[in-house]
């Protein structure tokens, strides 16, 4: 397709540059919005642009030479690990999972707000983050009137257009044409007092249009790229992980004979990895028909579901495939076009949408204790991972929120299940079933200790059962009260141990 096809406003394909004159509009100090969510429609080349010149700012002696980076959740190397590579970010949020941002993060070296992925629009719009300065937004085309495509993910970029002062485009020619249409953009979001109903009911309606809005005033560069996304590989389903998808399937069973569920389930939602992937794997070879997805990441499992018919429709902010999935989705874009909606973040993962809907919620953990309180960022309490990303939108909200790990991690050394989690995302509120391949307690409707009894008895690796049944008894004894029974000097005693020992 030639450019003048992508690049359809005459203003717009006049102010065409390199990435290198693009991203020398970008002031140092200021907050830059960037397009991409789960390494999905971000900027390629602007980015790495930026960081080659604060690295050669550095090396004149400018150490301050860095920016504040916004984005809708992880990127990729070309965004998240060239910038961090250069040393360029002060402060990131939302979302991250890139390994020089963890390292830089964790050294104190680079600042971090990890937040809710449905807030942080509406954060932005409220003027709680600062001022954003600059978006930088990979998008598949430009129209005459200068709305623009969107690419394979849409995340935050609606709010960084609107917000932003100024704007650089990445025209990325790599990405299908045949996107177009597949995106729903929703405008009707106020600011309170005046916020109205989101007329959104099932997971298949339409409730914006197929483009995102631009100010074409505000464009001060346009970039071409041809380059795909960064498309991992997932791996194929373990015996652990094929055993947590068994679990969570016959208990969807149970509850659809008990009433509980219709035959066809409520939209599904499912966190990304491969545990993740398996678990749709599961349900793809399972019982249930005519299924419906409400997510904010569509991964490998779901576009198998939609390509087998199992799911009939799947809503999302964004595309997180595999190399041969990517090939699959390219080559049969007009059916999955039919089948796949991408909207804004903030609609993706609305709080009161969830509910609406009855999302049934699955995502993945680091660790959950006894209570059935869940950690799902951080390594022995203080050390982050990735980030909470959108577990706790759908996990608070769901009509039924699951939480899944092996049972142990680092060969073993490691209980997944611990008296009490070094660090707290989600509190047992929001849990109502953990899944290990041990098996699955459903904590509905139970108290404290009961819940602690069904975790440990359902959800523990044998090898430290007997340590968690001892803990809970001399809690029970020994402890200041009854209700949720804890031996405050050693409930993080497995964690110390770990950080002394290498091993609980």
């Amino acid at each position: 397709m030639p450019l003048a096809a992508r690049i359809q406003n005459a203003t717009l394909h006049a102010m065409v540059m390199t990435a290198e004159q693009a991203a020398a509009l970008i002031p140092v100090g200021t907050n830059v919005g960037m397009s991409g969510f789960t390494g999905a429609g971000y900027p390629k080349a602007v980015p790495q642009a930026l960081a080659a010149r604060l690295a050669a700012l550095h090396a004149v002696g400018q150490t301050d030479a860095r920016i504040g980076l916004w984005t809708g959740a992880s990127t990729a190397p070309e965004l998240d690990g060239a910038l961090a590579q250069a040393q360029g970010i002060e402060m990131r949020l939302p979302y991250q999972s890139d390994p020089t941002c963890r390292k830089l993060i964790n050294a104190g070296q680079m600042l971090y707000t990890d937040m809710h992925l449905s807030h942080v629009a509406q954060a932005a719009w409220f003027g709680f983050l600062g001022k954003l300065d600059v978006a930088v937004v990979e998008v598949v085309g430009i129209l005459p009137d200068g709305r623009l495509i969107p690419s394979t993910s849409v995340g935050n970029n609606k709010t960084w257009l609107d917000q932003a002062d100024k704007i650089i485009l990445e025209v990325n020619l790599h990405q299908n044409p045949a996107l177009e249409g597949m995106h729903d953009i929703y405008e009707g979001t106020h600011l309170p007092p005046h916020r109205l109903p989101i007329p959104l009911v099932r997971a298949s309606d339409r409730i914006g249009e197929p483009y995102l809005q631009c100010d074409p005033a505000k464009v001060i560069a346009v970039v071409v790229t041809d380059q795909p996304d960064r498309n991992s590989a997932f791996e194929a389903p373990s015996e652990v992980s094929s055993k947590i998808a068994a679990h969570i399937v016959d208990f969807l069973m149970h509850e659809v004979k008990a009433g509980r569920l219709p035959k066809s389930l409520l939209p599904l939602q499912s966190g990304v990895g491969n545990t993740a992937n398996a678990v749709l794997a599961g349900l793809n070879q399972g019982p249930f028909e005519n299924l419906s997805a409400y997510t904010e990441v569509l991964q490998d499992g779901m576009l198998e579901m939609l390509r087998s018919g199992k799911l009939a429709f799947a809503s999302a902010t964004a595309l997180s495939l595999s190399p041969e999935a990517a090939a699959e989705f390219n080559g049969n874009i007009d059916f999955y076009r039919q089948r796949i909606l991408l909207r804004p973040q903030e609609i993706s993962n609305h709080p009161e949408l969830v509910r609406r809907l009855g999302v049934i919620a699955m995502n993945a953990m680091i660790e959950a204790d006894i209570y059935g309180n869940i950690n799902s960022t951080h390594i022995m309490g203080s050390s982050i991972m990735n980030g909470i990303g959108g577990s706790g939108d759908f996990a608070r909200n769901a009509y039924l929120s699951f939480f899944m790990s092996p049972s142990v991690a680092k060969g073993g050394t490691i209980s997944c299940i611990v008296p009490m989690v070094s660090h707290h995302d989600h509190t047992e509120h929001d849990v109502q079933v953990i899944v290990t391949e041990q098996g699955l307690a459903d904590l509905r409707g139970l108290a404290p200790t009961q819940r602690a009894r069904q975790i440990v008895a359902r959800c523990a690796h044998p090898s430290f059962r007997p340590q968690l049944l001892d803990y809970m008894e001399r809690a029970w004894y020994g402890g200041a009260g009854k209700h949720t029974p804890h031996l405050l000097d050693e409930s993080l005693s497995w964690h110390s141990r770990y950080l002394k020992t290498g091993k609980m």
